[in-house]
């Protein structure tokens, strides 16, 4: 699986405690094609949030669990609600390129066993949340940028708290965990732009531990 990799590793960047940034780190070439046949399985949709808010972000997953939003709440389900089948199996390259970035980043136990696939549009954006829906919070997440590049916000632990604006471009690999596990973070909107893998869209792999 050498070619999950770029050819040329790049250093870890410390960001703050426990938030770590891999540029370049994933070719995302090998990458497409697979997020491609996950979609063809359990297509991209639009999520309707608890208050009634569809989400201007497309999303999918695979693995052992999925997450899921609508009327009744967040969670992690087997099923996905749309074909009432298990969510597709996460490809073994996902898995690998994450526990590699997870490793790198000093998190060397474990493996994810929820894969989130976001695809943002133009002008699509993502508002500051916290991952916490997670039952394994020593994981950390493992977030692949591919395509469009885009302005990633970095909080606190309160929502309060001042953010720092990253762009993130095809490839960069971003890890927080341990005292970070529970920062903070968005997308500003989504500039229009076209890349030569993904067109207007960026997508987004996000790895963590539902269980």
């Amino acid at each position: 699986m050498r070619d999950l990799f770029a050819d040329i590793r790049p250093q870890l960047e410390w960001l703050q405690d426990g938030v770590a940034l891999l540029p370049g780190f994933a070719n995302t070439a090998s990458l497409m094609p697979l997020i491609e046949r996950v979609a063809a399985d359990a297509p991209f949709r639009h999520l309707i949030t608890p208050g009634g808010h569809r989400m201007s972000v497309a999303m999918t997953n695979c693995g052992d669990y999925g997450w899921c939003s609508d009327a009744s709440g967040y969670r992690y389900d087997h099923i996905d609600p749309e074909t009432n089948k298990p969510w597709p199996k996460m490809p073994d390259r996902f898995r690998a390129l994450a526990t590699a970035a997870a490793a790198k980043a000093g998190f060397p136990d474990g493996a994810p066993d929820a894969c989130l696939i976001n695809r943002y549009a133009p002008k699509a954006s993502l508002s500051l949340h916290q991952d916490r829906d997670e039952q394994d919070m020593r994981w950390p997440i493992v977030s692949v940028s591919l395509g469009v590049s885009a302005t990633f916000l970095l909080g606190g632990l309160r929502r309060s708290d001042p953010t720092r604006s990253l762009t993130l471009y095809d490839g960069d690999v971003l890890i927080w965990g341990g005292p970070a596990r529970g920062v903070f973070h968005g997308i500003r909107r989504i500039a229009a732009a076209s890349h030569p893998l993904t067109g207007e869209y960026r997508f987004n792999i996000t790895f963590r531990r539902a269980t």
